[in-house]
């Protein structure tokens, strides 16, 4: 009579967590921060550039400061997009080739925890930078605006963290970093030319009126210049911000799926 052996038990696999965790994600912000603090050139490029950016183009039009005026809202949240997509893409990537996301992900922390964290570090980061471009531009360099500076700030902040949300996707596709720098081309500078910026959007050709009108960027230009005409927040002004912090919420998704173990 034969017998059978019965199958030794096998340790259980931890999987991460699917749920969203607040301690968690505050962990993840935090070991962010910290390595961020001792990278001193990403802080300069964060905080100081879009400022110098900003000085430098009032006095390129020192002759015409309405000028100045009429495009510096826009570049208000145009500077805070590209520096903040710039530092997040690489910064992340960094992370991915490295091999601490690997075992993070091995770890008992959802996907959730890891963009939230993400996020919430480069986030706070963006309120900073953004209150720093809005405080220059309005209280010292005298950018003339209708509307209040508080709505000038929260879309300049809403830009900043589009930015990071674009940089946290599009790091899950370069191999190094110098493939993330490759991406700006292919996705800052289109919606930096259809934004608005150099002409209205309703002068371009239909094809390119029609792109330009599902690119978020456009709509953060739109809603500068509704706070650079008009007093009260408009009903367009909502709409814009919402269409970019919707933008935001639904890169920040896509990064999320891009997150997943390279080795078995």
């Amino acid at each position: 009579m034969s017998t059978t052996t019965p199958a030794a038990p096998t340790a259980p696999v931890t999987a991460p967590t699917s749920a969203l965790n607040a301690a968690r994600t505050a962990a993840t912000a935090a070991r962010v921060l910290r390595q961020l603090r001792h990278d001193p050139r990403t802080i300069a490029l964060l905080i100081l550039v879009p400022c110098l950016m900003l000085v430098l183009l009032r006095y390129v039009f020192d002759v015409s400061p309405r000028t100045f005026d009429n495009i510096g809202a826009s570049l208000l949240g145009i500077f805070p997009l590209i520096t903040m997509f710039l530092v997040t893409s690489i910064a992340t990537l960094r992370e991915r080739t490295s091999g601490t996301l690997e075992r993070l992900l091995a770890m008992p922390l959802g996907k959730a925890d890891l963009i939230a964290g993400y996020a919430l570090a480069f986030g706070g980061l963006a309120i900073v930078q953004s209150a720093l471009a809005t405080g220059l531009a309005v209280w010292l360099l005298g950018l003339d605006v209708t509307g209040s500076a508080w709505l000038l700030l929260l879309v300049a902040l809403l830009d900043a963290l589009l930015g990071t949300a674009l940089g946290l996707f599009v790091s899950a596709f370069a191999a190094s970093e110098f493939q993330a720098v490759q991406f700006m081309p292919a996705v800052i500078f289109p919606q930096l030319l259809l934004c608005g910026l150099f002409t209205a959007r309703s002068n371009m050709h239909p094809v390119l009126e029609a792109i330009s009108d599902v690119l978020p960027m456009s709509y953060a230009v739109d809603g500068m210049n509704e706070v650079l005409h008009h007093t009260d927040m408009t009903a367009t002004f909502v709409r814009d911000v919402s269409i970019v912090a919707g933008c935001a919420v639904l890169v920040l998704t896509l990064g999320a799926a891009t997150l997943r173990r390279r080795t078995a």
